[in-house]
């Protein structure tokens, strides 16, 4: 059974990957909210972004966890393509409440499954994640737990999420809403 959601990945260049996320009318109501906070979103919305540490998954919530950010244990999760393969991962919690709303990745280890960036088309390219967000220092750290994230601008303010990303049509803006 679903969570009641259908999602829809494109590539960004590289490992990167933009994953849309919205109810499923084909599936029965679930007895949960759906992921993400879809149930309240009302209009497009930036809600959260993924890292893939460099460093196993534990360790780096440990890590975090000792810089104040606590990500929650990692959840196993899998899902068929329609091929076929089996996809296997380890999957944190969005941190979608207050103060983060978003602003901290949530993280993944997509095991030994294959990267679904891998198999996408690349017709966008992400060119700046800018994060704003109370603590801008505590969240650089926790960034640099995670072994790097380019193309990435943090400052200090409210929370806020946008991202820039040229398509063969333009520039575009993807932004955050509270």
């Amino acid at each position: 059974m679903g969570r009641g959601t259908r999602n829809e990945l494109t590539g960004l260049g590289g490992a990167t990957y933009l994953e849309v996320v919205g109810p499923d009318d084909d599936q029965p109501t679930p007895m949960h909210p759906r992921p993400f906070g879809v149930d309240d979103l009302d209009a497009p919305a930036l809600v959260a972004w993924c890292a893939r540490p460099v460093r196993p998954l534990p360790d780096v919530i440990a890590s975090c966890r000792a810089l104040g950010i606590d990500f929650g244990d990692a959840a196993p999760m899998s899902r068929a393509r329609p091929d076929g393969v089996l996809l296997q991962w380890h999957l944190t919690v969005p941190l979608l409440g207050p103060p983060h709303h978003g602003t901290v990745p949530f993280l993944i280890d997509w095991l030994d499954s294959p990267h679904p960036a891998a198999t996408l088309p690349h017709h966008c390219e992400l060119t700046m994640l800018r994060i704003t967000h109370p603590q801008a220092d505590t969240l650089a750290a926790v960034l640099a737990e995670l072994g790097g994230t380019p193309k990435l601008e943090i400052a200090t303010g409210d929370a806020t999420l946008s991202a820039t990303i040229a398509t063969p049509n333009g520039v575009r803006e993807l932004s955050s809403r509270r």
